[in-house]
């Protein structure tokens, strides 16, 4: 279940007929994905597996990065998606076994 929302909608109706013309910002909200993210903080162990793995890469220092075994590919599309450093997304991505949505989501999370 996928929802679009519009947070500040300037909504134009047409005086001729039940046709509505919407303006603004449109955000995905994806449902299941927040059912299920619920649901692993009502298990209670989701968070206990997280939090070591964002503690970790928060120690992540500026200095050379150790990149073996991840595709420098990849670790330019965490960069680019989430914003962060090259440290950072070596390390989420080495954290998440080299899942790149899994990365990604920790670090837009955290």
């Amino acid at each position: 279940n996928i929802l679009f929302v519009i947070s500040n909608p300037d909504v134009h109706k047409s005086p001729n007929s039940d046709t509505y013309i919407v303006f603004g910002e449109a955000k995905v909200e994806d449902l299941s994905a927040q059912a299920q993210a619920s649901a692993a903080q009502q298990m209670g162990g989701g968070s206990a597996v997280k939090a070591p793995a964002a503690a970790a890469i928060e120690e992540v220092d500026e200095g050379e990065v150790d990149e073996t075994g991840v595709e420098a590919k990849d670790i330019d599309l965490v960069m680019s998606q989430v914003q962060c450093t090259r440290s950072k997304a070596v390390a989420a991505l080495k954290a998440n076994n080299n899942d790149i949505v899994e990365a990604i989501m920790q670090l837009s999370s955290s």
